[in-house]
């Protein structure tokens, strides 16, 4: 006998809470929905559509890879962030709520009709980047990544969303080779896990995440020694940065940004009222009365 929607959901539930995974209630929903070719509506307003055998299998297959701790973005292969879905690869970070607060700060007092030219340091799959140009049609933007397979993944998400028009992508070593004063607007969300913590992450995220991308050196801080200096080099006077740190990691890269000349700098927590984002602009340009 076939499973219905509802009856689907609610063993595909049952099973990862028994794996003793976290979420397991929107985790068996998003699998469900994913598996059966279905929406969240679909599950309130049809409970009772029966899941064909191929569905089912598929299902099975969902939840048996859920239970070996693959995210369900990997599974999936796509993962929404902000107003924007994303395909996500093991290549890159999966975008999380907490970088959301990156780009909600960032798009502050950023004019919808200014023609800004953002710099995102460490692209991945292209989602702050992406974000903010979805946000202000007038802008462009430089994604950098040292990873051409990440760099593969943000081309094919800029295509997708209509962006690549405005969306040139490059691989180098943070700002290497970029001019002075050429962006408006520069963030980033580097490596910032210290190395011995590395081991200690869920499964998620250590055996499944790319290091590059996690790995920020013996204290966490090796990306911020050189970006701090070099965020400041590339923007325009009276440009702003905004880069996402560890929660235990304010101080140390606050003061890193201030020893750059940075001014205005600030920390702002996420929605878990954590720090998050330390956040400032470079000295604009003196006018004479």
């Amino acid at each position: 006998m076939s499973l219905n929607l509802v009856q689907a959901w609610s063993q595909a539930k049952s099973r990862l809470e028994a794996a003793g995974l976290v979420g397991p209630v929107i985790d068996a929903r998003l699998l469900v929905e994913a598996a059966a070719e279905a929406t969240r509506v679909d599950i309130v307003t049809d409970p009772y559509r029966a899941l064909t055998p191929a569905q089912e299998a598929t299902l099975a297959d969902y939840l048996s890879r859920r239970e070996r701790r693959e995210p369900v973005s990997h599974i999936l292969g796509r993962k929404g962030f902000w107003k924007i879905m994303l395909r996500v690869t093991p290549d890159v970070l999966t975008p999380r709520p907490d970088t959301e607060t990156v780009v909600e700060f960032a798009l502050r007092d950023f004019p919808e009709p200014a023609p800004w030219r953002i710099l995102d340091l460490g692209v991945g799959s292209g989602a702050i980047l992406l974000a903010l140009l979805a946000e202000r049609p007038a802008a462009k933007g430089l994604g950098v990544d040292i990873s051409e397979e990440a760099l593969a993944v943000a081309r094919d998400n800029a295509a997708a969303l209509g962006l690549a028009g405005r969306a040139a992508l490059l691989r180098g070593d943070w700002t290497t080779g970029l001019a002075d004063a050429s962006f408006e607007l520069v963030v980033a969300n580097p490596p910032y896990i210290a190395s011995e913590v590395i081991e200690t992450l869920e499964p998620e995220v250590r055996d499944h995440e790319p290091r590059l991308a996690l790995e920020g050196g013996a204290d966490g801080l090796d990306a911020y020694r050189i970006l701090a200096p070099e965020i400041l080099r590339v923007l325009t006077p009276g440009g702003r940065f905004a880069v996402e740190i560890g929660y235990d990691q304010k101080e140390a890269v606050e003061a890193l940004f201030r020893a750059a000349g940075a001014q205005a700098v600030q920390t702002i927590r996420d929605l878990s009222d954590r720090d998050r984002v330390v956040a400032g602009l470079k000295k604009p340009l003196e006018t004479r009365a």
